[in-house]
């Protein structure tokens, strides 16, 4: 219930794609054992954006995992609206490895790893909250 023009957006190139599926394979997030796991995956290419400048798109597709919860399943309602709002990615420098003009991940954090207790992954008991504070600071709430 924003009232931010559906339309608004990012810089996030218009032809990425992002798939949601539910994990049928046994998947299990740490602190979520019980629960069945939503797949969030992003493919990008690399490409030139509208005004003509050329960006790389590298690790790609890339996958983040959600509890299969009420929360959860929120959250990703709300990541899949961001992501329609080109909101997900933007186009920057990459701290992992300094290249410029890049896809980079646009402070909106997503659990990548299924190590538990890694740093980009679970348990992490407030990461869902943290994740909608991310969201609601860009308007998307």
């Amino acid at each position: 219930s924003s009232g931010i023009n559906a339309e608004y957006g990012g810089d996030q190139p218009a032809t990425g794609r992002m798939s949601v599926r539910l994990d049928t394979t046994g998947l299990t997030l740490a602190g979520f054992d019980n629960d069945a796991v939503i797949v969030v995956t992003y493919s990008f290419n690399s490409g030139v954006t509208a005004a003509g400048v050329p960006y790389t798109a590298n690790g790609f597709p890339r996958t983040a995992y959600f509890p299969d919860t009420a929360e959860g399943n929120e959250v990703v309602d709300l990541i899949k609206l961001a992501f329609k709002r080109r909101l997900i990615f933007t186009i920057g420098t990459s701290v992992t490895t300094g290249e410029t003009n890049t896809l980079v991940w646009n402070d909106i954090h997503h659990k990548t790893s299924l190590a538990r207790g890694d740093t980009y992954g679970y348990p992490d008991p407030g990461y869902l909250q943290r994740v909608r504070a991310e969201l609601k600071a860009k308007g998307v709430e």
